[in-house]
């Protein structure tokens, strides 16, 4: 997963550290978000993955500190509650809308288009920013 973070770093122009956290929050979104069954695929078809949604999103899968629990409580949440997480990171919006297509195209090489297809067809508002 080090080359793939290291690739999306270079690409978007962020350090592999940030870029790192964001891939697995986003994954970790996905997880959370997404379609079962196609997320799933998806995620274990690309090497690491599953290893940066652990690191980044708590045990369960879920993350998001207070930001995220507030949200979660007040019923808010989804893209736009992944978009706050990624500011507070330090990451501007043509940074996350790079990193978001990066991540998608990573996931195509992997686990092919059709699933990334479904999975991103399952997440409200996710398709206008990939």
């Amino acid at each position: 997963m080090t080359e793939i973070v290291d690739q999306i770093a270079a690409r978007v122009g962020i350090t592999p550290e940030l870029a790192e956290k964001a891939v697995g929050m986003m994954l970790g979104f996905l997880q959370r978000e997404a379609a079962d069954g196609p997320v799933t695929k998806m995620i274990e078809a690309i090497p690491g993955a599953s290893d940066l949604v652990a690191k980044y999103n708590g045990e369960g899968g879920s993350g998001g500190g207070i930001l995220g629990s507030i949200m979660g409580a007040l019923g808010g949440g989804g893209i736009m509650a992944l978009g706050q997480q990624l500011m507070s990171e330090g990451l501007g919006m043509s940074e996350i809308t790079s990193l978001a297509r990066e991540t998608i195209a990573v996931a195509e090489q992997h686990a092919g288009k059709e699933v990334v297809d479904e999975v991103v067809g399952s997440v409200p508002g996710l398709s206008q920013f990939v």
